[in-house]
């Protein structure tokens, strides 16, 4: 018999979230994230044990101690007492150290236990980099810790991007394209404008962007470094110039164009900025929402052709196009899952938007969200969770769930609007 639960965890200062586990009969591994040892002349920084303890729970697969509840506070491997962690139930343990090293560095130590076994897992793992990155090799040690016990690499040092809106309505309005760590921390503007901004993408290597930008009083669709901010207009036509999605090498861009009439799909070079055509209706309908198949084959796609938005697939060699969805009045926005076996896009369910995820094989579709206007979904780059925008007292806001539908989050958001997430890509980050 599945029940409820809830964990809520300080993110900051200013930002408390609420993760709601919908558990059936598999519970989640207990696990203590033990307060991290501090050496001598470190103030001021997050403990990393606070993100490790975040970042795991907010999966869904664990249940984090609270440190309140701890019988012993080790940092180091020899001070554990696995008899403590067995009468708090734990299944697990990680300790670690944030110590000064060299040029100013710090560095992040960790290391996994397994209280059953009475055994540590792997050599552990030290970072080192500047005391403003600890965040990131927190989240690192997340990564190695929830691989080491699910066998899935984790994707706690992705990033997200997304547009916030401000003052909408007032001559103040403006735009803001924003990035911040997968947990909604750290968010910084990478664009403001006064004109909309819509359908920002990840390239696959997470050094650049691309968006449709409204400053030239028309849709124009921009790449954008993300390193340097360098812009560079990518198609200016006549019309409509909108939805880019980078292919899985990132050689090429999916779009929509409407140079020729109706909205279309097209892919461009975006080495030689060569345009090809990949869909042509008879009569003429709209095409949109472009995502690509991993292997960089085909395209998954909404359109109206048979009356009403359904998504297809299109083989982007031959043109063979087929249907995709087939249960509601209206499925937009779809994003194939890694396992290219299921698809996540946006369904109306009596007359709510919700997102859904489908089994393409069983063609079995199983309601994520509950809340009210989903939209925009974007898939963790391991497949484990997707990042969506809602609703929330007349306020646009980002939420997160799980694949299965059993955990679910709201990102911490400041003032304004909130919606078109994307998670980025698996970024490379090594140990310092």
């Amino acid at each position: 018999m599945a029940a409820c639960a809830a964990l809520t965890v300080s993110l900051s200062a200013h930002a408390v979230i609420t993760i709601e586990i919908d558990r059936g009969y598999d519970n989640p591994k207990k696990i203590a994230v033990v307060p991290f040892g501090v050496g001598a002349g470190i103030q001021g920084l997050d403990n990393p044990a606070d993100i490790i303890s975040f970042d795991l729970a907010r999966t869904g697969q664990f249940a984090p101690t609270p440190a309140k509840n701890m019988l012993s506070l080790p940092d180091q491997p020899k001070e554990v007492l696995f008899r403590d962690w067995r009468v708090l139930g734990d299944e697990y343990v990680v300790i670690g150290r944030v110590d000064p090293a060299a040029n100013g560095n710090i560095s992040v130590s960790y290391f996994l236990f397994d209280v059953l076994n009475e055994r540590q897992l792997g050599t552990g793992g030290t970072f080192t980099a500047q005391p403003s990155q600890l965040r990131d090799m927190a989240h690192l040690a997340s990564d190695e810790i929830y691989e080491k016990l699910t066998g899935i690499r984790g994707a706690f040092s992705t990033r997200i991007i997304y547009v916030l809106a401000l003052d909408l309505s007032l001559k103040t309005e403006r735009y803001r394209l924003e990035m911040a760590d997968a947990d909604g921390a750290r968010p910084r503007t990478l664009l403001e404008s006064k004109e909309p901004i819509l359908s920002p993408a990840w390239s696959p290597d997470g050094k650049s962007v691309a968006y449709v930008s409204f400053e030239k009083g028309k849709p124009v669709i921009v790449l954008q470094e993300i390193g340097t901010g360098a812009r560079t207009i990518l198609t200016d036509f006549p019309g409509l110039n909108g939805a880019p999605a980078f292919s899985p090498d990132g050689r090429q861009l999916a779009l929509v164009l409407s140079r020729d009439g109706t909205p279309e799909i097209y892919t461009m070079n975006l080495a030689t900025k060569e345009l090809r055509r990949v869909t042509r209706t008879r009569p003429p309908t709209i095409n949109t929402e472009p995502s690509w198949t991993a292997d960089g084959k085909s395209l998954i796609f909404t359109s109206d052709r048979g009356g009403k938005p359904q998504i297809y697939q299109v083989d982007i060699a031959t043109g063979l196009t087929q249907r995709l969805t087939f249960e509601g009045d209206y499925n937009a926005r779809g994003r194939m899952l890694p396992d290219g076996k299921h698809l996540v896009f946006v369904h109306r369910n009596e007359g709510v938007f919700h997102i859904a995820v489908m089994d393409l094989e069983r063609g079995r579709l199983m309601v994520l969200t509950s809340t009210s206007l989903d939209e925009s979904p974007s898939i963790a780059p391991n497949g484990t969770m997707l990042i969506y925008a809602t609703q929330d007292k007349g306020r646009g806001i980002l939420a997160v769930v799980s694949i299965d539908g059993t955990v679910k989050y709201r990102l911490p958001s400041s003032v304004g609007d909130v919606r078109e997430p994307a998670w980025s890509p698996f970024l490379n980050r090594t140990r310092g």
